[in-house]
């Protein structure tokens, strides 16, 4: 895979923190997103189903390796969860994340078994989204600003920005598990 992304005239994939988005889209695809974050846990899994161990903790060039991707998801389900509990509170601004990715850092998640990330990420995940449901669909207009990107967001920006931000880790999951070194 690295080959044809370079034969392609791309270096590796984009850069999270560099990313720019758009949200001019209409609320109306929240049931969309909600569909797409649904669906996370399942591609996660399909993902590395077929992968060893080996290639799974691999970490080429010491970058995180495709397990650490996954536990990475499964570390930020409690920023995407505080982010929902914002747009119900009185607040202006939506809960800070970690830049540093401390968190995923000090998880150790080489050492987990891959299976146990994924149970964990699914019911994670379940979590957010009943917490979606009941608290989101009240206050569809409502915006609050993102402190990085530093504009306003409606909870569907928030919940496209997160299923996002799980595409650009399944992305390099997929790119570290189908290189030469798959077991």
């Amino acid at each position: 895979m690295a080959i044809l992304l370079k034969s392609k005239g791309m270096n590796a994939l984009p850069k999270w923190f560099e990313r720019k988005f758009d949200f001019s889209f209409p609320v109306e695809l929240f049931p969309n997103l909600i569909i797409r974050l649904r669906g996370t846990p399942a591609r996660l899994e399909e993902l590395s189903r077929d992968c060893s161990r080996e290639v799974l903790v691999r970490k080429p060039n010491d970058k995180w390796s495709a397990q650490e991707h996954a536990g990475h998801l499964l570390d930020l389900e409690s920023l995407w969860i505080a982010r929902v509990r914002d747009f119900a509170g009185d607040g202006t601004e939506l809960t800070k994340a970690d830049l540093s990715n401390q968190k995923t850092y000090e998880a150790n998640h080489n050492a987990r078994s891959m299976a146990e990330i994924l149970a964990e990420f699914r019911q994670a995940r379940l979590r957010l989204l009943n917490n979606v449901e009941a608290n989101i669909p009240a206050m569809l207009e409502r915006t609050l600003l993102h402190p990085r990107l530093k504009v306003p967001m409606r909870p569907v920006d928030h919940l496209y920005f997160a299923a996002e931000h799980d595409d650009h880790h399944l992305a390099w999951m997929w790119t570290l598990t189908r290189t030469d070194a798959r077991g």
